[in-house]
This record gives C-alpha cells, sequence and structure tokens, in this order.
C-alpha cells in the first residue's frame, strides 16, 4: 500500500505541474487577468481528476484535502505569470511534450486510483482516460476554444491505452509504471511529430462539397 501511495504521488505531482502550466499559459493567450491565469491553472490540473472521482465513487470533497498539490499547481501558475514572456514563448515549443508528460501521469494516476478499488477494466480505462483528458477539455471550453484533445492528433487513445494496461495487470511496480509513463509520452510526442489522426467524417465538408457540385451542375 505504501508503494501505491508513493507511486500515486509521484504521478501526481508530476501531472500537477505540467497541467497547471499548461492552464496559466493557455490563459495568458487569452489575455486573461491574474485570477483567471490561476483559475485555468486549477481547473487544468484537477478538473480531469474530480470528474474521475465522480464517475468511480470517490467523495469529490478529498480535493480539499490534496493541499500540497494545490500549493504545487498555484505555484507553477504564479511562476509562469511572473517569468519573462520569452521564457514561456520558448516553452511553447515544448508545450507538447509538457502536455505528452500531463496526459501519461494523469492517466497512470488515475488507472491506479480505478484498480485499487477493484473496479473492472473498463472502468479502470475510463478513469485513466477522463483523468488524463478531463481537465485539458474544460481549460479549452472556459478558453473558448474547441477542445484539441478530441479533434487534434491521437490523444486520448494513450490514455486508454495506459489504462487498459494496468487494468490487465501487465504493468506494476515502480520500474514498471515509469515504463508506462515513458512509452505513453513516445507514443504522444510520435502523433505529433507525424500528426497521426484518428479516422474523421465532416459533414460540413461534405455540405460544401455537395453544394459546389450542385452550382456546378447548373451552370451547364
Amino acid at each position: 500500500m505504501e508503494l501505491l501511495d508513493l507511486n500515486l504521488q509521484l504521478f501526481s505531482i508530476i501531472g500537477t505541474v505540467a497541467f497547471a502550466v499548461s492552464g496559466a499559459v493557455v490563459a495568458m493567450e487569452e489575455d486573461y487577468d491574474i485570477l483567471g491565469v490561476f483559475v485555468l491553472a486549477l481547473v487544468t490540473a484537477f478538473g480531469g481528476g474530480v470528474v474521475r472521482n465522480l464517475l468511480i465513487g470517490v467523495p469529490v470533497t478529498t480535493l480539499w484535502g490534496q493541499g500540497m498539490y494545490l500549493k504545487t499547481a498555484l505555484i507553477a501558475a504564479a511562476l509562469v505569470f511572473i517569468v519573462p514572456v520569452s521564457w514561456i514563448r520558448r516553452w511553447k515549443t515544448w508545450e507538447s511534450l509538457f502536455d505528452a508528460i500531463g496526459l501519461a501521469a494523469f492517466s497512470i494516476q488515475g488507472a491506479l486510483y480505478a484498480s485499487n478499488m477493484n473496479h473492472p477494466i473498463s472502468a479502470v480505462m475510463v478513469a485513466a482516460v477522463m483523468t488524463g483528458i478531463g481537465g485539458g477539455i474544460i481549460r479549452d471550453v472556459l478558453a473558448g476554444r474547441k477542445p484539441l484533445v478530441l479533434r487534434d492528433e491521437i490523444y486520448a487513445v494513450w490514455g486508454m491505452f495506459a489504462g487498459l494496461m494496468i487494468g490487465l495487470g501487465w504493468f506494476q511496480g515502480p520500474f514498471h509504471l515509469l515504463s508506462l509513463f515513458v512509452v505513453i509520452v513516445i507514443l504522444r510526442m510520435l502523433s505529433v511529430l507525424f500528426k497521426w489522426r484518428l479516422p474523421r467524417r465532416s459533414l460540413s465538408l461534405a455540405a460544401t462539397t455537395a453544394v459546389r457540385t450542385k452550382r456546378g451542375g447548373d451552370t451547364k
């Protein structure tokens, strides 16, 4: 149990910092004031965990017992707010990496929570993916953006993959979980580099094509 708690704490800290920084940067890109920066940082860092807790039966009020993580997120957001803009622009070149780190850390954390509660593998996968992408979705909605996690390069799938691996019991113990963390980060970065995407079908594109075809037929 102590080993499990240590694993959860490690991945929670990594994910909290990565996602808090991501939320703070998005808030500054949208010209939010300092309150907006802190709100988006906290929402990004904890939104997915709150949704996960609702789904797997963990009291939502446990959030208020995570003082260390709340302080960690606030410190990360404050540092983003006060550092020179040139540093943030430089960080933007590494944004996908930080996002991948947060996704991997929180997906593993969510899967461990559900697995420790003896939930079925389906619940473990849902807990993993919602912990990994939930905060980002809420962040994008509050920032007036379309959630990129559902329409950009393959993203949520890697969270589901982490949940599947942990739910099957193939990755247990610190070394195995760290290996899974590295694998998820690499897969996410490969999907960004090579622009891997899931199949999509756009109704708006189909409608535009149909209109153009009809107009072309009318001119004959």
